[in-house]
């Protein structure tokens, strides 16, 4: 994600300033997918002198639904700010760090990341401070981002939120949960679970998965389903997974319920229709547009969010049937 802006004249400017200005804005929503990469030339094209160049880099997999919305709200902030905003994702630690890399190569005025694998990351973000590049923090790493030396952080504490949905357990009275993991050795992830784990009264079960092959997420969770019919709750964290689970109670015949973590349009849904308890909406809208603006603020004013020593909190909220109608109407807007 990306962050610059320059001060607006008073003066009306002429049609064909207004014609330049409305196509450059026009490009920078257009976006690039890699640096030097097939969306480079509408980046370059978009940039003009005195213009801010932002990186967001995160390890999200193309074309998936949260990254869409963390993406979106970073584009919303970078044309608010009149950055450069470049956007790269890799799921893959090593080349995510690599990407940081070519970020800092291409001489950018301030990068956006995820720390979902803080040890990989840690070369690459001093590679950054070396260049003298600021450097912040969002959606994953709340217990990593000082130590490995961002300025700030945007997200959900996950211990706390894991804790939070535990509680909510509690109050619906369920007895033996799964939690299912879709990545082995996110922090961000095993968090969730861990505060889940600490805050139920009840039994909790973990289930890693692999998140990039959605049959076998449904097969795994529908056969520890059959074989443990005591399983009252399927707990998962990400939307897609959780669709994925309530067909996997389907077709194993169980009575379980499911909830879980984040938000998309589908699920908003599963929430209407029943078929989903609840949601923990960690705003990835608000965490991709306050860490490009950030950015920018830093870069113009020198403003540091949460001092630089707190994390800017974007959730938990939960989303319940109850609740699912305020926020149906932004989701189909593509918002949340």
């Amino acid at each position: 994600m990306k962050t610059p802006p320059s001060p607006h004249s008073s003066r009306r400017a002429p049609l064909g300033t207004a014609l330049t200005a409305a196509l450059a804005a026009c490009l920078l929503l257009a976006g690039c997918s890699g640096f030097g990469g097939a969306g480079s030339d509408a980046d370059a094209k978009a940039s003009g002198p005195g213009r801010l160049k932002v990186a967001l880099v995160t390890h999200g997999a193309k074309d998936d639904a949260f990254w869409e919305l963390v993406r979106k709200g970073a584009e919303a902030a970078a044309a608010k700010d009149g950055a450069e905003l470049t956007y790269v994702g890799d799921p893959d630690p090593a080349g995510q760090a690599e990407l940081v890399r070519d970020a800092v190569k291409n001489r950018v005025d301030g990068i956006a990341l995820t720390l979902a694998k803080p040890d990989a990351m840690k070369g690459a973000i001093a590679d950054a401070r070396a260049a003298g590049i600021p450097v912040v923090g969002l959606n994953s790493g709340i217990d990593a981002w000082r130590s490995e030396g961002a300025l700030e952080y945007f997200g959900q504490d996950e211990s706390v939120a894991g804790r939070a949905v535990g509680d909510k357990l509690d109050d619906l009275h369920a007895k033996h949960a799964l939690c299912v993991i879709h990545e082995r050795g996110n922090v961000a992830l095993e968090a969730r679970c861990a505060g889940v784990k600490k805050a139920f009264g009840g039994q909790t079960d973990l289930l890693y998965v692999d998140g990039t092959d959605m049959n076998a997420v449904t097969g795994a969770v529908a056969a520890q389903l059959r074989q443990d019919p005591t399983i009252d709750e399927v707990v998962t964290l990400g939307a897609q997974f959780a669709l994925a689970a309530v067909k996997s109670v389907q077709q194993a015949g169980s009575k379980a319920r499911v909830a879980t973590f984040d938000l998309n349009t589908d699920l908003v849904k599963a929430v209407q229709d029943g078929n989903v308890q609840f949601a923990v909406d960690q705003q990835p809208y608000l965490q991709g547009y306050l860490a490009v603006d950030s950015l920018w603020l830093y870069k113009t004013n020198g403003n540091v969010s949460g001092g630089g020593t707190a994390p800017v909190l974007t959730g938990p909220a939960f989303v319940t049937k109850a609740n699912i109608t305020s926020v149906a109407k932004f989701a189909a807007g593509g918002t949340r």
